[in-house]
Order: C-alpha cells, then sequence, then structure tokens
C-alpha cells in the first residue's frame, strides 16, 4: 500500500499546488501531462511564458527539502518531456520555464504547512535544451 498512499499524497500536494499557483496569477492548462517519458505535474501559462511545474510533497523534512528531489537526472527528463509537449503543441517558439512547487504536508493536517514556489527553479538540460 506505501505505492497507493505515495500517489494520494502526491495528487493531494499537486492539487494544493494548482490552488496556489492560480492565486500567483498564473493560469493552468494540464494537470498530470503523459508523455512516453513520463508525466509532466503541471503545465501554466505566465503571461505568455509556458511552466513545466515539477510537484514535490513531503510530511516531512526528515529527508530533506522537497525540491531536492528534483535533481539533475530529473531535470534532464523534465526537459525531454518539456520538449515533447512542445513539439506536440506546436510551441516551440514561446518562451518556456521550469519550476518547483515544494510542499511540507504534516501527516493529518488539513493545509499545507509550507507551500514555496521556486521560479526558475533550474535551467533546461542535455541536448534538449529550450530557449526561455
Amino acid at each position: 500500500m506505501p505505492g497507493l498512499w505515495n500517489k494520494l499524497f502526491g495528487n493531494r500536494g499537486e492539487r494544493a499546488a494548482a490552488r496556489f499557483l492560480r492565486r500567483q496569477g498564473l493560469r493552468i492548462v494540464e494537470r498530470n501531462y503523459s508523455t512516453p517519458l513520463g508525466e509532466i505535474d503541471i503545465v501554466a501559462l505566465d503571461g505568455t511564458t509556458i511552466v513545466f511545474v515539477e510537484v514535490k510533497t513531503r510530511s516531512s523534512l526528515v529527508a530533506g527539502r522537497p525540491e531536492e528531489a528534483v535533481t539533475p537526472d530529473k531535470q534532464k527528463k523534465l526537459t525531454k518531456m518539456a520538449l515533447v509537449y512542445l513539439k506536440k503543441h506546436k510551441l516551440l517558439e514561446h518562451s518556456a520555464r521550469f519550476d518547483v512547487v515544494a510542499i511540507v504536508w504534516s501527516d493529518g493536517a488539513r493545509e499545507p504547512d509550507e507551500i514555496r514556489h521556486l521560479r526558475n527553479a533550474f535551467e533546461p538540460t542535455g541536448k534538449w535544451q529550450m530557449f526561455s
């Protein structure tokens, strides 16, 4: 059951992140966008900039800050998935960026203890680099 619990916990964090981003003025375009390489948590618009958002939710800081889970390998994978999205939607000429929403949500709490929005959390990596 740990896998199912993690999925439910992650979904809860993604819903909170989407609400938070809307309050910050971003428009949510997609949630859980599936590509052959994996899933993009949130695709949003900040003005005319396409924002690919990785959401990391943790119940405590025992294993480190949530954003620390967005490793260089994860960044490379997210870059590839974003490029798939941009190509499919014919948006390669648009500016894009990668944000991370880091959430700490204690067990049993109704609301997150902390939500942090890291804008431009990382630059596109690998040979699939994009312009931002």
